[in-house]
């Protein structure tokens, strides 16, 4: 595959401290971003292109202040840092930083990628979007979808989520929010630290020699959690939910050589000082 250059930032990018966009020169990639985290999700046409691809949330290294993610996909060569960050983490199957699932019968039932994509605001403040998740199967039990709202202000590396899940069957359900176990290749498992009086668990990635550290955390409300678990792709924080009613909770992410968490108790304070709004 030809690689291409990194084209620079424009002035008018270099003003931006958030930025959406639909990347459709790749199979409709998801991309969004402030001035100090990046995040993607996957559509359907992945799938087929590059399977196995799965509904969990990527996130990049970024060591910029302003956007660029769109302009590092174009080169064909995200892999590798050309000065402003790069994409090491790799969600496989797994829940990647913040994806979720229903926790059913102790497994995962989770949807496939995301479909109809809203955005709100591209930037260049805030990364403020909604997508959908097609109806998909809780065992035989019954049949849950999604609409989620996502939003990204400027000066936070946590995205604010907002779920609506809808069900066939009127009852509770219980849901799984994840980080991926091994989003890098053969690596040992990071150091996961659950917080179950403020419902919430800090991850602190394995170190690629050549390529850093990346670092995640959710946060839910401590009145609707259910506990801790685990499946073989993913640490899980559990909600209860009810269908119809939308809920919201915050997945973040650092990189070790970005600008602001160069270690494991930087990034645990960061996170020990969130407030987070439930609010939906």
């Amino acid at each position: 595959q030809d690689h291409k250059p990194l084209q620079p930032a424009t002035d008018a990018e270099k003003q931006a401290r958030a930025a959406v966009a639909i990347a459709d020169y790749r199979y409709g990639d998801l991309l969004w971003e402030n001035d100090r985290i990046a995040f993607r999700i996957y559509s359907r046409a992945l799938e087929s292109a590059e399977p196995p691809s799965s509904s969990g949330i990527d996130a990049w290294g970024k060591r910029v202040r302003w956007p660029y993610m769109n302009r590092q996909l174009r080169t064909g060569d995200q892999h590798a840092d050309h000065g402003e960050g790069l994409d090491f983490y790799n969600v496989g199957t797994g829940r990647g930083v913040g994806g979720l699932g229903i926790w059913h019968d102790n497994k995962l039932w989770t949807s496939r990628n995301y479909v109809r994509p809203h955005i709100a605001s591209a930037g260049p403040q805030v990364a403020d979007f909604t997508v959908d998740y097609e109806p998909w199967p809780v065992d035989v039990a019954r049949s849950v979808s999604e609409t989620r709202r996502f939003t990204l202000p400027a000066g936070t590396n946590f995205t604010r989520l907002t779920s609506t899940l809808r069900s066939n069957r009127p009852s509770g359900l219980i849901v799984g929010i994840g980080i991926s176990k091994r989003p890098i290749a053969g690596a040992s498992l990071g150091k996961i630290v659950r917080d179950e009086r403020r419902a919430r668990m800090t991850w602190w990635g394995p170190t690629d020699p050549a390529k850093g550290t990346m670092a995640a955390a959710v946060m839910v409300d401590p009145a609707a959690f259910a506990g801790f678990a685990e499946d073989a792709d993913n640490y899980l924080i559990l909600i209860r939910v009810t269908p119809g009613k939308p809920f919201v909770y915050h997945a973040g992410a650092a990189w070790d050589r970005g600008q602001d968490f160069a270690t494991r108790e930087a990034w645990q304070a960061y996170v020990d000082q969130q407030q987070p709004d439930f609010r939906p």
